[in-house]
Order: structure tokens, then sequence, then C-alpha cells
């Protein structure tokens, strides 16, 4: 029986410490805050999106420049292996009509108890308030309530988390620790993001509102989803997937009726009657809410549009001024480490014996069900190569 450490109690880690002890092996959980799988049940406050239920390749698809990296990962931990997973720990579900997957009781809460119950009768000890802070030799080190504790495990995995929502635990401070050790990573920068939009006192009244049947486009990336006309700007699934391009500079736009060609829309525009004001065609004509009309206005003044091309200011109207907003609100982060320093078992080749897994590995996803799913594949492929690293060295 090896000793095994796994620092961080998130999905990951979680996934990663069952495999360890479903090989026989000592685990022990390390995790800095004061309970466990804090983003994990934030996620599961509005609906807890396990997975998506769509082909392989498709669901591939959705790590981008990342997708043949995790290919083998996935492969083995695929929507179908989660839901299996899922269903193994008690847990009854539901696929919605876009394809995504959510415990019957719409919450994390019941998922993690049972999933804890399974661990701890596989022996699986977690300790809280246990803060790593690097090694001491070949040592870890942890500032923990009772003092500074040092441990020699025969493997480690870590499992840290991004560099958002750095009161859930994802605060980003392990890469100091890392890039010391000549680990090379990509620094990282917000995924799944809001934006932030100084608004005119004209758009206060649809604060809350939500843009829907839309179509969003930024760069070579374009989204049906819908938004919510925020305080602060604009969030929602919607804008979340264009999140890479707009991080590399790409303008957004949207066009505020998708089912509508340019040609039909410009033969309403021109059969409008002359003492028909704008805000009248599009209400009554078009009838958009009053939410989009708000927007299109606001939009068609910040950025000079003359009245000429109202047509072609629906279907491509700038979003002017449009920024992410900080990293530590985006839902998730790109970057961390780099594939290049790791072997195909996500062990670091420069430190044999630390395995990493999860949101801490440099690869983004959007939402709907990726992002947890990568994080348990990736958590589950870490302890699987780290018990047979173990068996063979």
């Amino acid at each position: 029986m090896a000793q095994a450490v796994v620092i961080g109690a998130g999905p990951a880690g979680l996934m990663a410490a069952e495999e360890l002890a479903a090989a026989g092996h000592d685990v022990m959980v390390a995790e800095a805050k004061p309970s466990i799988a804090r983003k994990l049940l934030m996620a599961g406050k509005s609906g807890l999106n396990l997975t998506k239920d769509e082909p392989f390749e498709t669901l591939l698809q959705s790590y981008g420049e990342a997708a043949e990296w995790l290919r083998p990962m996935i492969a083995e931990f695929d929507a179908a292996e989660v839901q299996d997973w899922a269903r193994g720990l008690g847990q009854e579900l539901f696929t919605g009509s876009t394809g995504r997957v959510f415990p019957t009781v719409m919450k994390a809460s019941p998922l993690l108890r049972a999933w804890l119950r399974q661990l701890e009768g596989a022996g699986v000890r977690i300790q809280t308030r246990w803060r790593w802070l690097g090694w001491d030799g070949d040592a870890l080190i942890f500032d923990t309530s009772e003092g500074t504790q040092s441990l020699k495990p025969d493997v480690t995995i870590l499992a840290l988390g991004g560099a958002s929502w750095a009161r859930l635990g994802s605060d980003g401070q392990w890469a100091d620790i890392l890039q010391q050790k000549g680990v090379a990573l990509t620094p990282f920068a917000p995924a799944n993001s809001a934006l932030s939009v100084d608004w005119s006192p004209h758009m206060t009244p649809h604060f809350g509102a939500a843009l829907k049947s839309v179509r969003w486009m930024a760069g070579e990336l374009d989204s049906r989803g819908e938004a919510t006309i925020s305080a602060t700007g604009l969030e929602g699934g919607g804008l979340y997937s264009l999140t890479p391009a707009l991080r590399a500079g790409a303008d957004l736009v949207v066009d505020l009726v998708p089912d509508l060609d340019a040609v039909a829309l410009q033969s309403r525009l021109d059969a409008k009657k002359s003492k028909t004001t704008l805000s009248q065609w599009l209400k009554k004509s078009l009838k958009l809410p009053r939410q989009k009309i708000a927007l299109f206005h606001e939009m068609s003044k910040r950025c000079g549009l003359p009245q000429s091309s109202e047509a072609t200011a629906l279907k491509q109207l700038p979003v002017s001024g449009a920024a992410l907003r900080p990293m530590d609100e985006a839902i998730s982060t790109s970057g961390g480490v780099r594939c290049t320093v790791l072997d195909e078992g996500l062990m670091l080749t420069a430190m044999p014996g630390v395995f990493c897994a999860g949101e801490m590995l440099d690869w983004e996803a959007p939402t709907g069900g990726y992002l947890l799913t990568a994080c348990m594949a990736t958590g589950r492929w870490a302890g699987r190569s780290a018990v047979d690293w173990l068996r063979t060295g």
C-alpha cells in the first residue's frame, strides 16, 4: 500500500482520489478551504450541468485547440460514462432539450454527499484547512490549523483549479510554486466571461431583461444563446463561448433578427409608412421586445450609424465598448500547466510522481457540461496513471 496525497478537493481531485483508493492505496485529500468542492456546489445551485449528451466527436470539438490532447482522457470518461458514474452514486438524471444532463433534483449537494460516502467507505481521508505551500526538498509542506505539516507521499496529485472565483478556492496561487520549479505555464486569462458595457441612463429600465432569439458574433465564433442586460454589461451562456475571440481583440456584433434574412428585412423596411417611427416599426412589424429596441438605439447612436443602414445594423449591430469582466468573475480560466511539460499520464516530466489534473491544466471549454466532464476525466486519468506509476515504478 502506497501513500498518495491529492491536493485540491474539487471534482478532479476527488476523482483522482477515487481511482487511487480503488487500487488499494492510502489516500489523503488536502483542501485549503474549510469545506470541499465549493465551486461545484455553487454551480449546482441553479442546476448542476454534469455533461452534454452528444456524440463523442461532437463533444470533443468544444475543447478547441486542446481537443486532441484531451481525446484519450475524455474517451475514457465521456458523456455516457459521466452519466453511468452519477447513476452509480444513486443519482437520477434527466436530459434537457439541448442535450444538457442534470441530476433530477437540480442540485450538486446530494451527489456530493453520496460521493463522499463512497470515498469514506474506500478509506479516503479529507483534511480541510490544509493550504499547500510547496515543497521543502522532497516533502510537501502545508499550513494547517495545527501548524505547519510535512508529508512525503509516494505519489502526489495536484488538482488546484484555475484562477477565478478565488473565494471558492481557485486562486491560482499555486502557479508561482510550480514556476519556481521550472514548470512552464501559460498565463491565466478569463474564460466563459461576462462583459462590461458602460450603458447610458437610457438602458437602466432594462437591467435584468433577457435578450433572446439573437445571434452573437466575434471573430470566427458565433452563438445563438441568450444573454441578460445587467447593470455592469452583458452576461449569459450566449456570450460565454465567444470569450476566446473577444480575448484576442475581436469586436462583438449581434444579429437582433437571426431568423429573418437581409433581403426580407429590407423589404419590410422599405414598406414602412413614412409616418411610422423606427421604434414603432421595430415593435409592430418586427415584434421586437423593449430591451432589443433599447439595445438597437443605444448602439446605433454610440456607433454613429446612419439612418440608411437600419437593416444592416439590425443584422450586424456592433456592441461598442464591450470588454471582458475581471478574471476572478469569470466562470473558468484558460491557461495553466502546459501539455508539453507533462507525459501522457499527466505526470510532470521534471518531477516524477507528481501528476496534475483539472482546470489547472492549459485547456478551456464553454459552459454546458463540458467543463465538469473534462475536470473529472483528467482527474480520473491522473489517478489511474498514478496507480500505474506506483505499480511499475
